[in-house]
């Protein structure tokens, strides 16, 4: 899912902050990935006449029966489908939203068989006259056998059809079937979104497939190995228009009963897999380029005829060529149409020629937008053109191999934003952004390799779970460190000659090892790319690399933010790594050195009294630390040549913490983005642990002095904040300046955001706050308010067209300081009348982040725990994001003990989910325990001193 993993740019910052290089970082989100809450059960008589009913439901014992495996047996294979569906965009008179469809494969039999056992969830079907749920015929003159029984395993979502005889290898059959289901707001396979326009409530019915939801939408075999070509036709009301993967046909006018209906054709799809299907109804409006490529935008007529389709529109064209030169392959299809929708819960989805978006994830208005959403925007875009190739064109075999998909998309999403934007540097925001993030999840012992074996994920919960930071971030971050001691010329020439060879195919993550070490003849590696690479993607965690200028001795250890923890995972390679070391010694490069073994020699890293800096830009997987006398170095290079923005991004947790907080020291000097960026992410965790206790007074005192100058220059050069920064750089840390001036108490910096936001409150139509400011402004003017304020931004919330808008909105109002406020809003955030699903984790995480709000929402979502999984997903996802955003701040043993009886709690219930995060949140307190208990004196002392 291209950007599935979704992070909102409020929450966003939460979780970079806590991406710490001298501290623990102790956050992780996992993706949201709603599924159905509700099934249709019901016998009825549809529009036409036929009778529709659910097929006998059985969830047995487990068993060694074909059905009861989660894994298609390797008998059959999809060639093609013929798929008619229609969805209702009323309600129907028990007011239940449904679509009906007919489905029809063509299957090659490949071993012998009397079973087909095909993927369906939560679907009715119509009976045949011999009642069965389907019918089944020879292709080229073949003779089918007769169906015996039909049956549907619940808890693997199969429909097993028992054959009188077996199929022939080699031959063809057609299987067909009529069924229905609910459009339901679940966000799920086929689902209905909504959106009022001119006070008029809007329906619109989409998908969101993977990772296993197409079974929801027709009966399918719904694995991504299953690949075939898919005849879509789509029935729907006259006033809308229809899309899907392929270009439109042709569309014609219909009655089914007493429906006048159009009904629109369309081209056959590339031979691709399920969870790539998509089809969107609705009264959508477009633009469109004059390209050879036909590039459309679609999405709400307000916000289409606005512009907010404009940048993307823009952008997509020049990337698109991007990566057609990177890949050296030509763009697969014929067009490609980008839908935003109003509710979406990734942050977009891939799907071949036809890529979904939250409506933040795509539109941008230069009015109301900051530079912040123009960059979301540009990297989603990035991200999900980049599959076009890399995952839809070649395709994992299994869910197992999902970090090559994501990662990869991961990491030239910066590259091709990077050249649709060449003066914004975004590649160099790709360590904080991702390398960081992984670096916090995978020290975790919960953690989890990139590449598990394909029986170790076999459920649809089990395929979900891997939709987290370690597949996306860290599969980034290693993927990047191949292309660095690769080259990317190198790099790119695999991919080519592995796109080429197994083009509308699927593969492991070993055939692009192998095009790789095929390509590479003049780059020389202490071992093959198989060798080298397996140590990074089959074992969980990364080493610390600590180097003694002292003796030139190296040594690796698995990094660990709980060093006692007990890594019970075994792993082949000993959790030791081939490790590509790049360093300078005292501003010159020193090439690269690979560390092989555990502890090695390596002489001219005995560097006297010159600094040495290892790992250069982050560009490899793993932490580095120094002997004492070269942190010393280092620390007196950093400040006085603060200019070295190496500096600050390469320090270890591990190092003394008084020795970290000097690190700091230089900010009085410091006027750039990246320093001030990575300097307030680090000092994340000490907000996150002290702002309960004594320390955080002389915190705020000292970090008051070290950002006061940093708002004085950006007060100065935007002429008392009436002018924006010139620089794309200023821009951005001028947010750092307001922000951190206001959490400080920086005179002057909360009157500026409360003037800012009064203007705007005496006049709602015109909005003075600078756009990249909002986030803050918004913040701060409602934390420094009351009821007035709040209830202000809620009806600027509610009335907000503009889904970035909206965002800022949903953060800001999280910041009051009213804990009546803040409990009446978590109240809005599980109704979907007033806070959208899609948005309801982010909205209560947003409020666990204030100090005031953060045990308010623990025993909210203590007691309410059941309720919000049952109408919001099946637990997995939606709850663990919650657990992990909650659960950030905790750090006694108090907080330690209520968490264990949740998941006491949890495991006495009916429910099984969110295992692995309250299993990762027990881990990050007790770590976090540790660190406080260990570190509170020092910190108190050195921040007392410094105030003396």
């Amino acid at each position: 899912m291209g950007k599935g993993f979704y992070i909102s740019r409020p929450l966003g910052f939460v979780l970079c902050g806590l991406g710490i290089v001298a501290m623990l970082t102790i956050f992780s989100l996992s993706v949201v990935y709603t599924k159905e809450k509700r099934k249709n059960q019901v016998t009825a008589i549809n529009e036409t006449g036929m009778v529709t009913t659910a097929a006998p439901h059985t969830t047995p014992a487990p068993s060694n029966e074909p059905w009861d495996k989660y894994r298609l047996p390797d008998t059959l294979l999809p060639e093609y489908y013929n798929v008619t569906l229609w969805p209702r965009l009323v309600p129907d008179e028990q007011g239940m939203y449904i679509f009906t469809g007919t489905s029809g494969v063509a299957l090659t039999c490949i071993k012998e068989t009397n079973l087909i056992i095909i993927h369906s969830n939560k679907l009715n079907y119509t009976l045949t006259l011999e009642k069965h749920h389907a019918k089944l015929t020879g292709l080229g003159g073949t003779s089918a056998p007769a169906i015996l029984k039909t049956w549907f395993q619940t808890q693997t979502q199969f429909m097993v059809i028992l054959l009188n005889e077996k199929l022939e290898v080699g031959k063809s059959y057609w299987l067909y079937m009529e069924f229905r289901g609910e459009l339901s707001d679940d966000l799920a396979g086929f689902y209905r979104s909504q959106y009022t326009e001119n006070g008029v409530k809007k329906v619109v019915a989409t998908t969101q497939m993977q990772a296993t939801a197409a079974r929801n939408a027709f009966p399918c075999f719904d694995e991504p190995s299953m690949k075939a070509v898919f005849h879509l036709t789509l029935q729907h009301p006259p006033e809308t228009v229809a899309l899907a993967n392929g270009m439109e046909l042709g569309t014609e006018s219909i009655t089914i009963g007493d429906k006048k209906l159009l009904q629109t054709r369309f081209k056959p799809t590339e031979k691709m897999s399920t969870y790539l299907l998509a089809f969107v109804i609705s009264e959508f409006t477009k633009i469109q380029s004059s390209e050879k490529t036909n590039i459309r935008i679609w999405g709400r007529k307000e916000a289409i005829e606005s512009g907010q389709g404009d940048y993307a529109l823009n952008v997509t064209f020049p990337i698109l060529k991007y990566f057609e030169n990177y890949y050296n392959t030509t763009y697969p299809l014929s067009k490609s149409d980008q839908v935003a929708l109003p509710d979406f819960a990734a942050g977009a989805m891939e799907n071949w020629g036809l890529v979904t978006y939250r409506e933040q994830s795509l539109f941008y208005d230069p009015k109301e937008s900051s530079n912040g959403d123009k960059e979301w925007v540009v990297t989603v875009i990035a991200h999900e053109l980049a599959h076009m190739w890399f995952g839809n064109l070649v395709t994992m075999r299994w869910w197992n191999d999902l970090w090559l998909n994501e990662g990869f998309a991961s990491y030239v999403s910066y590259l091709g934003a990077d050249y649709a934007e060449p003066t914004w540097n975004i590649k160099d925001l790709m360590v904080l952004q991702q390398v960081q993030r992984a670096f916090a999840v995978d020290a975790l012992v919960s953690s989890h390799p990139l590449s598990s074996r394909e029986d170790e994920v076999i459920t649809p919960d089990q395929i979900s779970q891997l939709f987290d930071t370690i597949t996306y971030s860290k599969g980034a971050a290693v993927l990047r460190m191949l292309s660095e001691f690769l080259t990317e010329s190198v790099f790119a020439k695999g991919l080519h000659n592995y796109l080429h060879e197994y083009a509308y195919s699927n593969t492991v993550y070993t055939d692009l090892w192998k095009k790789l070490q095929e390509v590479n003849s003049r780059i020389q590696l202490p071992a093959s790319i198989k060798e080298i690479m397996n140590r990074w993607i089959l074992q969980m965690g990364y080493p610390v690399v600590t180097i003694d200028t002292r003796t030139g001795n190296i040594s690796q250890q698995h990094f660990l933010i709980h060093p006692e923890a007990v890594v019970e995972k075994p792993s082949d390679y000993n959790y030791e790594w081939f490790v590509p070391i790049t360093w300078m010694k005292s501003g010159s490069n020193m090439g690269q050195h690979w560390l092989l073994t555990k502890t090695a020699l390596y002489e001219p890293m005995k560097t006297g009294t010159d600094w040495l800096l290892a790992n250069l830009n982050v560009m490899g997987y793993y932490r580095v630390n120094y002997d004492p006398q070269n942190w010393e170095r280092l620390l007196t290079q950093l400040t006085t040549d603060h200019k070295n923005l190496n500096m600050i991004i390469h320090r270890a947790q591990i190092i003394n913490i008084t020795l970290a907080l000097r690190t700091t020291k230089y900010l009085l000097k410091e006027k750039e983005y990246i320093p001030w960026e990575s300097a307030i992410r680090n000092l994340q965790y000490f907000f996150l642990m002290f702002d309960r206790t004594e320390v955080y007074g002389p915190l705020q005192t000292y970090l008051r002095r070290n950002v006061q100058p940093l708002f004085d220059h950006f007060q100065n050069i935007t002429s008392n904040w009436t002018q924006k920064p010139p620089r794309y750089m200023d821009q951005s840390n001028q947010i750092n300046a307001i922000s951190m001036a206001c959490r400080t108490g920086v005179k002057g910096c909360s009157e500026l955001t409360r003037m800012w936001y009064r203007q705007w409150m005496k006049n709602p139509d015109s909005n003075p706050i600078p756009p990249n400011l909002k986030n803050t402004v918004y913040c701060n003017a409602i934390a420094a308010g009351g009821v007035e304020e709040w209830d202000f931004g809620w009806q600027m919330f509610k009335k907000s067209t503009i889904a970035a808008e909206a965002e800022k909105l949903l953060y800001g109002l999280s910041c009051t300081k009213e804990p009546w406020l803040l409990n009446r809003y978590l109240e809005f955030t599980i109704d979907p009348k007033q806070v959208r699903k899609q948005d309801a984790a982010f909205a209560i995480v947003y409020i666990s982040g204030n100090v005031i709000g953060q045990p308010l929402v623990w025993d909210f979502v203590r007691a309410k725990w059941e309720q919000i999984t049952k109408d919001y997903d099946d637990g997995s996802f939606f709850f663990g994001r919650l657990i992990q955003g909650i659960t950030k701040k905790f750090s006694t043993e108090f907080e330690l003990k209520q968490l264990q009886r949740l998941k006491e709690d949890i495991a006495a219930s009916s429910f099984s989910f969110g295992t692995q995060a309250i299993e990762q949140a027990i881990e990050k307190t007790k770590a976090n325990i540790k660190w406080v208990s260990k570190n509170k004196a020092q910190v108190m002392n050195w921040l007392t001193e410094q105030s003396t």
